[in-house]
């Protein structure tokens, strides 16, 4: 398939590099001209555009991914649904639900396929710990706790994140959000505490969610950039799952601990990763080609627009609770 991508900055590297193993990117799109040219001469790609409507209009490809911040988001995926191109879009998805909400109407009038790039739920270690609760293998699970806890500077490579009024759970949380939905089903009502510990970002950076899930199960989300740990776990999440036939561990160094038994699930580091950033790098290409066979088969992805709606909630949920010292059900959103 051809595709194309808007948005050259920091993560979507990971992105071009997957795509060169999975599709045909022929164009690229960003606003910054010596980040475009860098990008367009590292992957050799000829087709490069400052405009997005305009490369819409040029035409000549299936898909697009829009890597862009989440401003753009809306009128990005409106794009792609008036030219009838498939859509993945990084996360968040939205600024507001109703944005959301309006893209999940504009994709499926279009019948577009759009998913979300929440890929963290497609770490294979991840993966892994997903398809084992849904097998059966601890049971029916009724208590979980998702832990994202470490002190690496993220800041560094991504400096935008230090002055945005929101950080760790619109940017990260909202990950480790979706990886308990997909553990533990939807939630119907959250109750979150914020702080902010790095005097040097406007946003929190420490966040501690509690989560009501369908059919009684509870789970506690905690997120943190403010955490000194050796060794460090960036960017490990580390899992606790309980089930009335045994407990799950995902622990630091990606060793899943079963009732039945131990294995390391350390993922590869491929050709074009690095680490410590190599499982996140893994997760990229394995979601990639999760959204390409999606398409092939003309099925909705499991993380796809519509879906993301229950996870964003979650987000504005928390938001709402840290601010209000509240619980929130999600019903309200």
């Amino acid at each position: 398939m051809r595709g194309a991508l808007i948005g050259c900055g920091f993560f979507a590297q990971n992105q071009l590099h997957a795509w060169r193993d999975l599709a045909q990117i022929t164009a690229i799109c960003d606003r910054d001209p010596q980040r475009l040219a860098e990008t367009a001469a590292r992957f050799g790609i000829t087709r490069t555009y400052d405009d997005a409507a305009r490369m819409f209009a040029d035409g000549g490809f299936d898909f697009v991914d829009i890597a862009t911040t989440v401003p753009s988001h809306r009128p990005l995926v409106q794009m792609a649904a008036a030219a009838g191109v498939h859509a993945i879009c990084q996360k968040p998805f939205a600024e507001t639900m109703a944005d959301a909400r309006a893209m999940v109407t504009a994709a499926e009038s279009a019948g577009i396929t759009l998913m979300v790039h929440e890929n963290f739920r497609w770490q294979s270690a991840i993966r892994r710990c997903i398809d084992a609760v849904r097998g059966g293998a601890i049971g029916t699970p009724f208590f979980a706790r998702v832990s994202f806890r470490s002190g690496y500077d993220v800041f560094s490579g991504q400096p935008y994140l230090a002055a945005d009024q929101r950080f760790i759970i619109q940017d990260l949380g909202i990950h480790i959000l979706d990886i308990a939905r997909a553990l533990m089903g939807d939630a119907t009502r959250i109750t979150a505490t914020t702080r902010r510990i790095n005097p040097a970002i406007r946003g929190e950076d420490v966040a501690t969610m509690l989560l009501q899930h369908e059919g009684g199960a509870t789970s506690v989300v905690d997120c943190s950039y403010a955490t000194r740990r050796v060794p460090e776990t960036f960017p490990e999440t580390l899992l606790e799952i309980d089930g009335d036939r045994g407990t799950l561990r995902l622990d630091a160094g990606y060793r899943l601990t079963l009732p039945e038994g131990s294995s390391d699930l350390s993922p590869p580091v491929l050709p074009w990763a690095s680490r410590p950033w190599h499982n996140i790098q893994e997760s990229v290409l394995l979601i990639q080609r999760y959204f390409l066979d999606c398409i092939a088969a003309g099925i909705q992805p499991e993380t796809s627009g519509a879906d993301n709606l229950r996870t964003l909630a979650l987000v504005e949920g928390a938001y709402l609770s840290a601010a209000e010292g509240r619980s929130v059900a999600l019903d309200e959103l």
